[in-house]
């Protein structure tokens, strides 16, 4: 099973790198495992969607702001359980959110992994507009946090191999 994980943001912008830097610390990790992929993005919406064709599975790696826990939080949840925020929004008229994108190129037929085989790692982060490309102290902290969380999807049985076992 082919598994894409990719880190978003913007290496330039402080604690938003934060995707790139453990993305990079992965791809040292899993180099002897050729079903992993892993790349650095700084895009979303529909570019990211086409980044994910052919992938049966991703891991997305990106810094998130939700001001309810602590800078350096490691959080992991699946896709659906991230706000749709760019979802009805008008201002938004060149681009969409990942879901969205995702749903639309499913009604297109275009190979996508399933809402429930891609996951999020993120990392609690304030400074992300900051033109630096150090990561604050409390964010640098949660790197090595959220490689380990990357390697424990990789390892975990992915959903559709969860599905297709109930037979």
């Amino acid at each position: 099973m082919k598994t894409l994980v990719i880190g978003l943001g913007n290496p330039i912008l402080g604690d938003d790198g934060v995707g790139w830097r453990v993305a990079e610390e992965v791809a040292k990790s899993t180099a002897n495992r050729p079903e992993v992929e892993v790349d650095c993005y700084s895009l979303g919406g529909l570019s990211l969607m086409e980044r994910l064709t052919g992938c049966e599975r991703a891991i997305l790696i990106d810094s998130i702001f939700t001001g309810t826990k602590p800078v350096g939080t490691v959080s992991r949840f699946p896709l659906n359980e991230l706000p749709d925020v760019v979802a009805g929004h008008t201002t938004a008229a060149h681009d969409t959110s990942l879901r969205n994108a995702l749903n639309v190129g499913r009604s297109m037929d275009i190979p996508l992994p399933r809402d429930e085989d891609v996951s999020v790692v993120a990392v609690e982060a304030e400074n992300v507009y900051d033109f630096s490309e150090t990561l604050s102290p409390p964010v640098e902290a949660a790197v090595p946090l959220a490689v380990q969380a990357v390697l424990e999807l990789l390892d975990a049985q992915p959903a559709a191999s969860r599905s297709d076992n109930r037979s």
